[in-house]
């Protein structure tokens, strides 16, 4: 696959949330690395339970921020020079939780906080059990975030980590690498 030229130097901050799908945004840094990027990482509390933040620091070359708490970020204020900072934000996987939390403006965490102090355009990648995806409160929610200029990535339908198939895979990495790029082109 052609990595999207027009992502080159762009500063990306991608936001991990808690879901099994968190496994393939290490494989979404090291895209948006090689395709020219600079990317910050911030993970809400439950995606540490499925990956950890080595992996991703490893992966940006920067350190991965988790908590709002954190003394030496947050001494200068950190995440509102992290929300300044990136020309984009990306949520990958995006759970229902979080997209609920940004369409009702929420900002109880890291990532919510991040996402409300931004002017950065936002593209999410949802990733969910086919029934969550399909409750009228997600496609509100879905719906809503559209209408401000959220861009949504997939999901796509396929198998789910319980076993069960329907929508609610998130986009595999090529994929929302090519969204982005034709979102900036």
């Amino acid at each position: 696959m052609v990595e999207p030229r027009s992502l080159r130097g762009t500063k990306i901050l991608l936001c991990v949330c808690g879901g099994i799908a968190a496994y393939k945004s290490a494989e979404l840094v090291r895209r948006l690395r090689d395709a020219g990027c600079e990317v910050t990482v911030a993970m809400t509390q439950n995606a540490q339970q499925f990956v950890g933040t080595t992996t991703f620091q490893a992966l940006s070359g920067v350190p991965v921020r988790t908590s709002l708490w954190d003394a030496a970020a947050e001494a200068a204020m950190g995440h509102i020079e992290l929300a300044r900072w990136a020309d984009r934000v990306v949520i990958a996987p995006a759970t229902a939780n979080t997209l609920a939390k940004l369409t009702h403006g929420f900002a109880d965490d890291l990532v919510t906080t991040l996402c409300l102090a931004t002017t950065a355009p936002i593209t999410v990648a949802p990733a969910m059990n086919h029934r969550m995806w399909l409750h009228p409160a997600t496609q509100a929610n879905i719906a809503t975030l559209r209408e401000r200029g959220v861009q949504i990535v997939g999901p796509n339908d396929g198998p789910l980590a319980e076993g069960e198939s329907g929508p609610g895979r998130m986009s595999e990495p090529a994929e929302i690498l090519i969204a982005l790029g034709q979102a900036l082109a």
